[in-house]
């Protein structure tokens, strides 16, 4: 039988279970979740990756709080089925083979989506191209080129392979996968008799091409020299005759490649489609804010309160709106019980000695400086004294430095030596090892999740959605889909307002004391009641909102079958 797909979905990381390193954080979490969306809906789809066999690290911290990373072992068979196909990819003159492992991905109402992850660790292969796929974002800029390429052109000819030969588009999240654009060419010429690549046939791939972009700063798009191009792909690559065409002042910039390529384009949240439009002026970038896969990221207890008072919350996401007339106290008993689940495991992890009666904030992201995770603690003496005049609270962080972030690594070691000077006054754990199962854990059992990135390098982010569901309301500045979730005092709160362009730490510090102070901390500990409503609405506006449901129908409203 020959499969059928109308979507072929590429991603350089996709997170499918919490023992499958394949994914480095939100990137790769979103587009486990959409696939997930797709398969509830029905999309026919297919997705393809990298198998990532040493994963992105594995983090330990140290007694000092320094980040130390080592490569994650897992059983690839166990989790996933090896395809006997297998294609080959030209590297610096080279052939390097590749094969697939599938994933099935089931719906809510059986139908599948087939996740195929690209391998090139085979005898076949010499040493060094054996470990293309070994690490997520690892090594140089040498082998992450290697690595697009094998995901890019490699993962077309996988496609082919497997039988996917009618594709109505292709989805490149981020631009990663964007070299699949020179594979599409280079077909569609070959099967013209063209020799060269011309203007007709970018004409005609171009609407078949869907690009969305993550990243709201130029630096953290991928580049490469053409020297490096040339080593790599050859001075007679599959681009040669068009290189002035795809490249620019000798640089083969790939988020460049997917947006002059793409019948459509888009940021992940309308903030974000505003500040792309402003960094790639000319292009017309539309915007579809992100979302979060409901039944994977609401807790057991909230699954329970949902499956009895909506039951086909899961079938139809935006019923979660009928969560207003759910009783606020039986939300907040479900709540307990995340709590308690939480705080319990942060004592045995971390010995840290937490209560379970304290207002708990949480905090995780990826450990870098625009994420600002020590803007709580700018003024220490103000944090002490909000605590000793209104109330106690404690905190519980997680999240990886990148390897290379030295800076995000001192930013992990400050919050640790912050930690032993406030101990006294209020409790701190730094969680090792955020994966899947601690992000369910942290977004359920927190009571306030806290974000405090500097405007306007957050894209998105959806750690605070998966918040909402479990009824968790935000305390973040607004940037990125928080501009779009927060209703002051209903849904949870902002730190500082949309006017402020500069956002400068000072002011943002004293902004966040003064939310916590005189609403958010008298009002947990005075008048729970209050509380817990604006947690029904966290879970009745912003659950039945922020969901891949929704966003994926708009992709196929505006991007797929368009």
């Amino acid at each position: 039988m020959t499969p059928e797909a109308s979507i072929a979905y590429f991603s350089m990381e996709i997170g499918l279970e919490s023992a499958m390193p394949t994914y480095a954080g939100g990137l790769g979490i979103l587009a486990g979740d959409t696939i997930r969306s797709a398969a509830d809906l029905g999309i026919s789809m297919v997705a393809m990756s990298l198998i990532a066999r040493n994963g992105y690290f594995h983090q330990q911290i140290d007694k000092s709080g320094w980040q130390m990373e080592e490569p994650v072992f897992w059983s690839v068979d166990d989790y996933l089925l090896e395809m006997p196909q297998r294609v080959s990819v030209t590297i610096e003159g080279r052939p390097v083979i590749v094969r697939a492992w599938k994933y099935d991905v089931k719906g809510t109402g059986g139908h599948n989506v087939p996740v195929y992850f690209l391998d090139t660790d085979l005898e076949e292969n010499s040493a060094s191209d054996r470990t293309l796929t070994h690490y997520l974002y690892g090594g140089d800029r040498h082998y992450r080129l290697c690595q697009e390429v094998v995901l890019g052109i490699g993962g077309i000819r996988m496609l082919r392979a497997l039988g996917y030969h009618e594709v109505r588009r292709y989805h490149m999240n981020e631009g990663h996968a964007s070299l699949l654009i020179l594979e599409l060419l280079m077909e569609r010429a070959k099967a013209l008799g063209d020799a060269v690549i011309t203007k007709e046939h970018i004409d005609a791939i171009r609407p078949r091409c869907v690009f969305t972009t993550h990243t709201p700063v130029a630096a953290g798009h991928d580049q490469f020299s053409l020297e490096l191009v040339h080593q790599v792909l050859g001075p007679a690559g599959p681009f040669a005759e068009r290189e002035q065409q795809f490249c620019c002042d000798g640089v083969l910039n790939l988020t460049y490649l997917a947006i002059d390529n793409s019948g459509y384009i888009n940021g992940v949240a309308k903030k974000h489609g505003k500040v792309s439009r402003d960094l790639f002026a000319g292009y017309p970038i539309d915007s579809i804010t992100n979302g979060v896969h409901l039944p994977t990221w609401a807790c057991d207890t909230m699954q329970r309160l949902f499956d009895h008072y909506i039951p086909d919350w899961r079938t139809d996401n935006s019923s979660l709106r009928h969560a207003v007339s759910i009783p606020s106290a039986e939300i907040w008993d479900a709540h307990e019980t995340s709590r308690r689940q939480l705080i319990d495991y942060v004592n045995r992890t971390t010995n840290s000695g937490m209560d379970f009666d304290v207002m708990t904030l949480g905090f995780a992201r990826r450990a870098t400086a625009y994420k600002r995770p020590d803007l709580l603690f700018r003024n220490p003496d103000h944090l002490r004294r909000l605590v000793q005049q209104v109330g106690p609270i404690q905190i519980v962080y997680a999240g990886k430095a990148h390897p290379a972030d030295h800076h995000g690594k001192e930013l992990i070691q400050q919050i640790h030596r912050i930690r032993d000077t406030l101990k006294d006054t209020v409790k701190i754990a730094y969680l090792p090892g955020y994966n899947i199962a601690l992000a369910k854990l942290m977004t359920a059992g927190v009571d306030l999740w806290l974000n405090t990135p500097q405007p306007p390098l957050e894209a998105s982010g959806t750690s605070g959605m998966k918040a909402a569901i479990n009824g968790v309301p935000s305390l973040s500045i607004l940037d990125g889909w928080w501009v779009e979730g927060c209703i002051e005092g209903v849904t949870g709160w902002a730190i500082g307002d949309a006017s402020d362009s500069a956002h400068q730490p000072e002011e943002d510090a004293h902004a966040l004391y003064a939310k916590l102070e005189q609403l958010i901390v008298p009002m947990y500990y005075s008048r729970r009641d209050e509380f817990a409503v604006v947690m029904r609405n966290a879970i009745a506006i912003n659950g039945s909102f922020f969901n891949t449901e929704r966003m994926l129908h708009q992709y196929v409203m505006k991007a797929y079958f368009k």
